[in-house]
């Protein structure tokens, strides 16, 4: 994103990027990851961007030198980080603990917060000069690696913890395909690109793959839903379902009707909406995943309607259709995921235009990072929507606050203009509904 006239004007100062490694010796090896780990759609970079303010009661520390250390610390425990991603066997991925070290890149810029916006929401205006991207470093095979969970056990050693107070938990085996030949437990409905099949419908309908959008054509916008507005979706549905829904359960079925309201595509469309779940807490039956495992421990099952039926039906259709999606997922549910990409061996479903995906980016708790100045005042995805190749079938819950300075959930959207001058008809709509 290149700066407008009207951004603010700051120059950056950049030291040149060095290797950070582990403030000791760490074992050399070969980790293989899970299945889950390996599908080519999670094969990307999402840049992540955190704003702080100054912290008088730090007395002049030096962040790049506090930051530092905890790093050279916690490369210790989570040696991996420390490591490359290679392919082996053709496809699957397994980390080299090299003990090469994660990238650094100190740098000063002489502008304040209160030239980014308020509140703090992306799109950030001059991101490319905030986060620089490091020639060489955007691959995914052979540079340097990150994850939240080793990015809090940092901010609890930069805070002056002897230790992290998780330790990390490799485990991988957990989440192995088991060579299943027969047909697995999950149906990926994303492979239905030409009829379906759903308990909760017997229309037939088909869905379109997803054509080429001109991004110059779309607009960004960021739809608030603070206690009013939850309030006002949860007053539309029956009693027993406001009970049964949860906050995330709301938003989703409000987005996924009223985003297919204002895109206004064919009766017959397959529209899914793709729910990235966090299997982390969960029912995970058996063996379970334990604490302090950080590989990716994520599913994405569908909720699937037509266009016609998502948009006829009242809202409670699409906010029920979002819960049995996601309260689908325990371990046997998992394990079925891994034995479905393993049988793909690295292929991704079709991408069509029926899909949405959403994800609730407030569980990944970037927003409690502390690193001795305190949380910050934005931490999540630097980009209001992900993945430029697909601009429309993205979005994000972020933890965020309202003028008036209540907490609540933004989700930013991308859409052409007029799909978006109706949605944001139906959320005024439903901002000023009684309660």
């Amino acid at each position: 994103m290149a700066c407008s006239s009207a951004a603010p004007k700051f120059t950056v100062r950049r030291r040149p990027a060095v290797l950070v490694a582990p403030a000791a010796p760490t074992p050399h090896e070969l980790k293989h990851l899970s299945d889950i780990d390996q599908p080519d759609f999670l094969r990307f970079q999402v840049p992540v961007i955190q704003f702080y303010r100054r912290n008088e009661s730090m007395g002049g520390k030096d962040p790049v030198q506090v930051i530092r250390e905890a790093l050279t610390k916690a490369l210790v425990p989570y040696y991996p980080f420390a490591g490359r991603l290679r392919e082996h066997h053709g496809w699957k991925l397994a980390v080299d603990c090299t003990g090469e070290g994660v990238m650094f890149v100190e740098a000063d810029a002489d502008v304040g917060l209160e030239h980014f916006g308020d509140p703090l929401l992306p799109p950030f205006p001059c991101l490319e000069e905030l986060i620089f991207d490091v020639p060489g470093s955007s691959a995914i095979l052979n540079t340097p690696l990150l994850l939240f969970q080793f990015l809090g056990a940092v901010a609890e050693l930069a805070r002056g913890a002897q230790s992290p107070s998780v330790l990390p938990v490799w485990k991988r085996d957990l989440l192995e395909g088991r060579n299943q030949q027969q047909t697995a437990l999950v149906h990926d409905k994303s492979d239905e690109v030409s009829g379906r099949s759903s308990d909760d419908a017997d229309t037939k309908a088909s869905s379109t793959m997803l054509p080429l959008i001109d991004n110059a054509a779309l607009r960004v916008r960021s739809f608030f839903f603070g206690p009013r507005e939850i309030a006002a979706i949860r007053a539309q549905l029956p009693p027993d379902l406001q009970k049964r829904a949860t906050k995330f359960d709301t938003i989703a079925g409000w987005m996924w009707k009223f985003r297919t309201v204002a895109l206004a595509p064919d009766p017959d469309e397959v529209m899914q909406l793709m729910v990235v779940v966090n299997a982390r807490g969960r029912n995970t039956a058996e063996v379970g995943i334990p604490v302090g495992y950080y590989g990716n421990a994520i599913a994405i099952p569908a909720a699937i309607s037509t266009a016609g039926e998502l948009c006829t039906n009242p809202l409670s259709y699409a906010v029920e259709l979002v819960r049995k999606a996601k309260n689908q997922v325990d371990m046997e549910y998992m394990r079925s995921t891994a034995d479905v990409i393993a049988l793909r061996r690295g292929q991704s479903p079709p991408i069509t235009a029926g899909m949405y995906y959403l994800a609730d980016e407030t569980k990944a708790r970037f927003h409690d990072l502390d690193f001795g100045w305190g949380k910050p005042v934005y931490a999540g995805p630097a980009e209001a929507v992900p993945f430029p190749s697909f601009p429309l079938l993205f979005s994000f819950l972020l933890a965020s606050k309202n003028a008036n300075g209540e907490d609540g959930i933004v989700v930013p959207i991308r859409l052409p203009g007029p799909a978006m001058d109706r949605l944001v008809e139906e959320m005024s709509n439903c901002a000023h509904q009684p309660m």
